[in-house]
């Protein structure tokens, strides 16, 4: 975003007057406007219509009085283009274009979408085929549709490609403090990342949710998403498009390109951006950063008035990796002689009904409890219906008991209801009023919790050491890919240790193995042979001259049976690598908007079998490849399972990342690099299998 814009944005969204082009389109934006309580000057323009909501219109744009800070253009596309060009000339600040007919349209569209950017010059324009934004903060709402949500001059900013899911959050019925929101549509001249940074800078903004289908420049997305890191304020990201059809529809809706799942996952990971995976769970999580902060740690203290609530926190939270630590020996000895007997002290801590709404009764529990130092606290409490409210102040007491003693604490906290709806307006309004969190559904508020520690640790680790930005690729326009001999010499260079071996003719083949000394290895080599196993081309631990020459003839007839223009007379012998303390798949890549990308699994069969991989995006540290070894299902396996040796994980990581390194400097030459198996020794690693295109 040119400084131009930036400042061209502002105006958009602080205006100062609104032109408002169109016809019932354009009339719902004034509604809207009128709602939120705008109160800056509305100049409808519309030749044909005398007036739009409720103001008399202009003929056309030369009559305003001024150029505009903001407009609001919904008319068809050639038109919108041209209307654009105008207020360009004249000095308007940004323009919402809510017409469609753009990228998303087909050739013609992309075109049109051509010239609407070349049109728009420094002017802050959002969309096209975008709803436009809502500032709840100076009361401005460009908007096509009723609207809803509110805000206590504090919250979290929201930016998505879907207009309709930006409408339906407005909407939602759980108190989010809203700040702004952004429906970004084509992106075709500011996209996501530059509303991102351009908001992280306002102060009220707390937390903020992306809805993200594609991104187009992943280092400026980059550079504002580590611009929130370092202000302190997390990021909440809706990432659609993941599966095949997703993906399409995806291209199909705003144009834009969805790219590998797991390198979106890879660049959130690097950037310490909480994913989730439905929007419920990103409003909650918003929600709870927003109002309560993140938590420093992992350790919750849960509350009940109920043994089944106690077991629900308990298991969920258990398999996330919330920990509910148990109390001390002393406050458990202060909490026997608060409690009744029929209470069993415990985290989390059913307090039991007997004192159930007694807030001089609840309030010493509270307090006793939290005595121990925790990081979060969260109760969980379902209120009763509107029609059967007789109770509720029961409810209440120890809600505002439960508020007081957090405060007092000074952690995050959450007040739960563990059905969604079981939270009411009022309630929910005042827990907001009190900085503690209105939360609807005990998984949903323990992820958001769990997320929430998540992003304070990964914060940390990233101000510590900021990742560098990713790699620019280059787009391969042809592939050739090397042999396995080929592919060792090229990794033996990067400096991973290969095998030793020779290549070698089928007359030669016997010869070479007892030089290099039994068991061998023979595989034939040839350009149709990437997969050895499927064509019998693979023999393992041969173990004299004899078994190497039987394994020659038997190898050429099952190739020659698998296809036999795939039959050459070029064989890798090679020393049988000793068994190992597990198997990895390294893969390195590149894509055209990630740039390098690594990518560890569990080795052999078991990639396609379990699907255990992590990826990372290159450059990285040692962290980043420790951490992501750590995640994968085998890791077991590292710290001697059953007995067996342990691994050096550093070391490990320090070779993986040494490799990485060197391939870095010459990534022009490669499109992927695959080593499946890596055998892991306790302080090394071996390429026995090196795949290169």
């Amino acid at each position: 975003m040119r400084p131009a814009q930036r400042k061209n944005l502002e105006r958009l969204f602080q205006p100062r007057h609104v032109a408002v082009i169109g016809g019932r389109d354009a009339e719902v934006a004034i509604r809207e406007c009128d709602r939120i309580g705008y109160q800056g000057k509305v100049w409808p323009v519309n030749p044909k219509r005398e007036s739009l909501g409720g103001r008399p219109c202009f003929t056309n744009l030369g009559d305003l009085p001024e150029a505009p800070d903001a407009v609001y253009l919904a008319i068809p596309a050639p038109a919108a283009v041209d209307a654009v060009a105008q207020l360009s000339a004249m000095g308007a600040g940004g323009v919402v274009c809510y017409s469609a007919g753009f990228g998303e349209a087909g050739d013609h569209g992309a075109s049109l979408e051509s010239e609407l950017i070349e049109a728009a010059g420094d002017m802050a324009l959002i969309g096209p085929n975008c709803y436009g934004f809502i500032n709840y903060i100076d009361r401005v709402a460009l908007w096509p549709f009723t609207h809803g949500g509110t805000s206590p001059g504090y919250g979290a900013a929201i930016i998505t490609q879907s207009g309709m899911l930006s409408s339906d959050i407005t909407m939602s019925q759980r108190s989010l403090p809203f700040t702004y929101m952004v429906s970004a549509g084509n992106q075709a001249s500011l996209g996501l990342e530059d509303f991102l940074d351009f908001l992280v800078d306002k102060p009220e903004v707390r937390a903020i949710a992306l809805h993200i289908e594609g991104l187009k420049d992943i280092n400026h997305f980059s550079d504002a998403a580590l611009k929130a890191m370092r202000a302190g304020k997390p990021i909440v990201a809706l990432k659609t498009g993941s599966s095949s059809i997703g993906a399409q529809l995806t291209v199909s809706h705003t144009g834009s390109l969805s790219g590998e799942d797991e390198l979106y996952q890879a660049l959130f990971d690097r950037l310490g951006i909480i994913r989730v995976s439905s929007p419920t769970q990103m409003v909650e999580t918003v929600k709870f950063l927003a109002i309560s902060g993140a938590p420093k740690g992992n350790r919750v203290l849960g509350f009940t008035c109920s043994g089944g609530g106690a077991t629900m926190l308990a298991d969920h939270g258990e398999s996330i990796g919330l920990g509910f630590p148990q109390p001390t020996q002393q406050t458990a000895k202060n909490l026997e002689g608060l409690l009744p007997d029929i209470a069993t002290v415990c985290n989390p801590l059913d307090y039991t009904t007997p004192i159930w709404g007694v807030p001089e009764r609840v309030g010493p529990v509270f307090d006793a409890a939290l005595s121990d130092g925790y990081d979060g606290a969260i109760i969980v409490q379902d209120f009763p219906h509107p029609d059967l409210d007789e109770t509720k102040q029961f409810y209440f007491n120890d809600t505002c008991s439960f508020v007081k003693a957090v405060k007092a604490a000074n952690i995050p906290a959450a007040v739960c209801s563990t059905l969604p709806e079981n939270l009411d307006m009022d309630t929910r309004e005042f827990l907001v009023s009190q900085g503690v969190a209105p939360m609807q559904g005990i998984h949903e508020a323990l992820n958001a919790m769990q997320a929430a520690t998540w992003y304070h640790a990964r914060r940390t680790a990233i101000l510590a050491a900021p990742p560098l930005p990713v790699l620019a690729a280059r787009e391969h326009t042809c592939a050739t890919e090397f042999s396995e001999w080929d592919g060792k010499q090229i990794a033996k260079q990067a400096g991973l240790a290969v095998p030793n071996g020779a290549l070698v003719s089928g007359a030669d083949a016997a010869a070479a193995a007892r030089q290099l000394g039994f068991p061998v290895v023979l595989k034939m080599m040839g350009p149709k042979l990437a997969h050895k196993t499927e064509a019998g081309a693979v023999c393992l631990n041969l173990m004299d001259d004899g078994a190497v020459g039987e394994a020659v003839e038997k190898m050429q007839a099952d190739v020659s049976r698998f296809d036999p223009d795939a039959v050459t007379d070029q064989f890798l012998v090679e020393c049988m690598a000793a068994k190992p303390v597990a198997e990895l798949m390294v893969s390195i890549r590149t894509d055209a908007q990630f740039g390098l990308a690594m990518t560890l699994a569990s080795g052999g069969v078991f990639v396609e079998l379990i699907g255990d991989a992590e990826t990372v995006l290159l450059p990285t540290g040692k962290g980043d490849v420790l951490a992501a070894l750590e995640r994968l299902k085998i890791a077991q396996l590292f710290d001697g399972f059953r007995g067996a040796a342990k691994v050096d994980k550093e070391k490990i990581a320090e070779q993986l990342l040494s490799f990485a390194a060197h391939l870095s400097q010459h990534q022009d030459g490669f499109s992927e690099i695959e080593i499946n198996p890596l055998f892991v020794y306790p302080e090394n690693i071996c390429a026995v299998d090196v795949l290169i295109r």
